[in-house]
């Protein structure tokens, strides 16, 4: 029987959860699925540009469970791109983490 999945911590929910191709409808894409760990992992080391150590820190897991979801996550942002699906960020072990406040929303001035 595999391990259950810990809460992983992420610092909020994203201002936008799907992003498609311009020019196209929903209804005529093919769909790829991100969860909100995935983009989590993304924008730690992505964005903010922390190491692996950094990044596992924050979201409360090892750093070769970091490792995991950030290249799930980069996976399937190329997929999206090359070949014109739309994404759509939901669900995953998370919890948000309010000590830290929700980064995407205050950062941005949403």
């Amino acid at each position: 029987m595999p391990r259950p999945f810990c809460r992983r911590h992420i610092a909020g929910r994203p201002a936008a959860r799907i992003f498609n191709p311009a020019g196209t409808h929903l209804s005529e894409l093919e769909e790829v699925i991100m969860t909100l760990d995935e983009l989590e992992a993304l924008r730690l080391a992505d964005y903010e540009g922390l190491y692996h150590e950094q990044g596992a820190e924050r979201m409360s897991v090892s750093r070769p469970t970091f490792g995991r979801i950030l290249e799930a996550a980069r996976r399937k942002t190329a997929e999206a791109l090359v070949y014109g699906k739309s994404l759509r960020i939901e669900g995953g072990p998370v919890e948000i983490d309010r000590r830290r406040g929700c980064h995407f929303h205050d950062h941005h001035g949403i």
